[in-house]
């Protein structure tokens, strides 16, 4: 068995995102189309709050595993995304809050308290049971399926565009200001998919290492598509 082109590799990854990325997923297709309410929107930014807050611990086992001093030097950018910059830590980041902080203004924005969020009450047992499942294949697994598994972000652009007009269109009680978290992902998003199927592209030259960052994608696509079915299964409960 020959290894794939990288243009076939790429387009093996694009393909689990036109299956599998949770776009498609019902509880998505009834935000955009502004059917949630606000008890739903809430349920929703509280549950995936966990997600934000576990990404850059994800990141930081991803970094811990990492071997390629370049890597890392690209990769730690991510932490810094969410968790953000002290000033004067970065040059023009110390007035980036993070992603972290700008989710709970969101979460502010729909009438929830800060300690709603970080307390984790309203925290879904199976949402927790698929974001720790995600973290704990990073820590396990080998760092490049690590970087694979993130390719999500190839996906995410697009969404977060439509999200951010389905929600100003649909649901204008949530303060404008609020929703910056959506306005300065897609750029993010789109330059760490660049270098994460750069990177995977370099270190994964076999048909078995090809395949196994495909199933790595596979994967995070389960784990994103997890949390929206539980969460869309407790907000049917929802007024």
């Amino acid at each position: 068995m020959q290894p794939w082109s990288q243009e076939q590799f790429t387009e093996q990854l694009r393909q689990v995102g036109q299956r599998r990325y949770h776009d498609r997923h019902p509880f998505h297709e009834r935000m955009h189309a502004g059917e949630l309410t606000r008890p739903q929107v809430q349920c929703w930014v509280a549950n995936r709050f966990y997600y934000q807050t576990s990404i850059p611990v994800k990141d930081a086992l991803l970094l811990s595993c990492c071997p390629v001093r370049d890597v890392r030097r690209h990769w730690v950018q991510r932490i810094i995304d969410h968790d953000g910059a002290l000033d004067g830590a970065q040059s023009g980041a110390g007035s980036d809050p993070g992603g972290i902080e700008k989710w709970l203004r969101l979460g502010e924005g729909v009438g929830l308290a800060r300690d709603d969020l970080e307390s984790q009450r309203l925290l879904l047992p199976a949402v927790r049971y698929a974001v720790d499942a995600y973290v704990n294949f990073v820590a396990t697994h080998p760092w490049i399926e690590g970087v694979a598994s993130s390719l999500t972000e190839l996906f995410a652009p697009q969404l977060m565009k439509k999200r951010l007009a389905s929600l100003e269109q649909h649901y204008p009680w949530i303060d404008s200001d609020a929703l910056d978290y959506f306005r300065a992902r897609p750029p993010q998003a789109a330059r760490d998919s660049d270098h994460g199927l750069a990177t995977v592209q370099q270190y994964c030259t076999t048909p078995a290492e090809q395949q196994r960052a495909v199933a790595a994608l596979d994967f995070k696509c389960d784990v994103l598509w997890a949390q929206l079915d539980a969460i869309h299964q407790h907000c049917l409960r929802l007024p």
